[in-house]
């Protein structure tokens, strides 16, 4: 199952203390990033 956009920002504005979150979507899915490296990505 894909992840909603609406998810994908919604974690990443509850990490956004942590510095500077992005995220990319890649093969499908959603990459986020925090301060330009990855960190995390959901799995098939």
């Amino acid at each position: 199952m894909a992840s909603r956009i609406d998810f994908v920002e919604y974690v990443c504005e509850q990490m956004s203390g942590a510095g500077i979150i992005t995220y990319k979507k890649m093969f499908g899915e959603y990459g986020v990033y925090c301060d330009g490296k990855i960190i995390g990505q959901k799995k098939a």
